[in-house]
């Protein structure tokens, strides 16, 4: 079968590779109908992780079970399905808990599993025509049949939970004002869960004018381009004081706003790059005793770093200012089974549609183009937000 597989720094190709097969009685395979590239996918394709040569990418999965294993019984052949990105066993601890992005059995000697992703286990991506599904009664979200809501049936992934993660780690709360650092595919799709939430006012940090359009198209949120000044001076100044929450969207990758050009190059370049500025920004931006959300990514390693304490995962926080504060924060990676259900529902009943932030879809063999053009994050003024592979 084809699949999408990592060549190298910026280098990704298509190549036929084994198709899957089922290897447990727990298991089943589906035909892939739609796999989307997610910003997370950009840091092992800019060579800032220890991702192998020959890794099938690919953590935002859905399709039709095409081969269903013996034991599996809720799931049967022609089922329409979503796949969290996590790939978690239902039954150790932490998954009886809920922390289903941080079972410990899929993964020896690491809290989590995913599809597709550096040292989250041995399970190849589905940025490909099929994948195997393990624990498929407990992994997999049944979906209506048909093709109808396909696309925002897709974000159910990852993206549209993730970013409910980032408002419910903040605890936000209706009638609330927060602020979302990153108008990328999570932080976009943050904004919007606060406006579903009933957030009063939404502020969104970036610095693409397309993206930031959408966030004020979609989620009613006020922008805020970091190119035009200190974007927590700016927060402060529109709201008026501090906001109650505010949500980093964005991770280690983070530019600093101080060593950006005023300009149209918006791929990430390491030597502008403060990995500690936005969780800084966010203690600054947040009132006393508000809470942060950070679903942004974070690495205890970085070979790509641009100094040697943020290449060991070591960032240097206001951790002073958090403590005089009196904030709270929550992190981690989204437990993406504590809310696609319902999520799924919500967009069933037309309550929700996240699928405005669907900028492209394409076909799986277009996918080296799409990786490149997604790292330059804008593309002759077009916003590159979520990019959806039709194997």
């Amino acid at each position: 079968m084809k699949a999408v597989v990592y060549k190298g720094p910026r280098e990704v190709a298509v190549e036929e590779v084994p198709e899957p097969e089922i290897e447990h009685p727990n298991d089943i395979v589906i035909d892939i109908t739609t796999t989307c590239i997610c910003g997370s996918d950009l840091h092992m394709y800019e060579g800032r992780t220890a991702a192998e040569e020959g890794l099938v990418f690919g953590h935002e999965n859905m399709g039709i079970v095409s081969e269903v294993g013996d034991a599996v019984s809720t799931l049967e052949e022609g089922d329409r399905v979503v796949l969290p990105f996590n790939v978690s066993c239902g039954f150790c601890q932490n998954c009886e808990n809920g922390y289903t992005g941080f079972c410990t059995n899929v993964n020896p000697g690491f809290a989590g599993g995913a599809y597709g992703y550096v040292a989250m286990g041995p399970y190849q991506g589905g940025q490909a025509e099929k994948l195997r599904v393990p624990y498929a009664d407990h992994n997999a979200l049944k979906l209506p049949p048909g093709d109808e809501h396909e696309d925002s049936f897709s974000l159910l992934a990852d993206i549209f939970p993730t970013g409910w993660h980032g408002t419910r780690l903040a605890n936000l709360r209706p009638g609330e004002s927060i602020v979302v650092f990153g108008a990328g595919p999570v932080g976009l799709m943050s904004a919007y869960s606060a406006k579903l939430q009933g957030a009063s006012e939404i502020y969104v940090v970036d610095r693409v004018p397309s993206r930031l359009e959408l966030a004020e198209d979609h989620c009613d949120a006020t922008p805020i381009n970091f190119d035009e000044g200190d974007p927590v001076e700016q927060v402060i100044d529109e709201h008026g004081g501090e906001v109650d929450k505010g949500v980093d969207a964005v991770g280690y990758q983070a530019l600093d706003p101080e060593e950006t050009d005023k300009g149209d190059d918006y791929a990430y370049d390491p030597a502008k790059e403060n990995p500690a500025v936005v969780i800084n920004s966010l203690i600054r931006a947040v009132r006393p005793t508000g809470e942060l959300g950070i679903p942004g990514l974070y690495v205890p390693e970085d070979p790509g770093a641009p100094d040697d304490m943020a290449a060991q995962g070591r960032l240097g926080i206001d951790f002073g200012k958090l403590f005089e504060k009196g904030q709270a924060l929550g992190t981690g990676q989204c437990n993406v089974k504590s809310y696609n259900r319902e999520l799924r529902d919500m967009i069933i009943e037309g309550r929700a549609d996240p699928s405005w932030v669907v900028s492209h879809r394409v076909s799986l063999d277009e996918a080296p183009e799409m990786y490149e053009r997604f790292d330059n994050r804008e593309d002759e003024d077009e916003a590159i937000t979520k990019v959806l592979l039709e194997p």
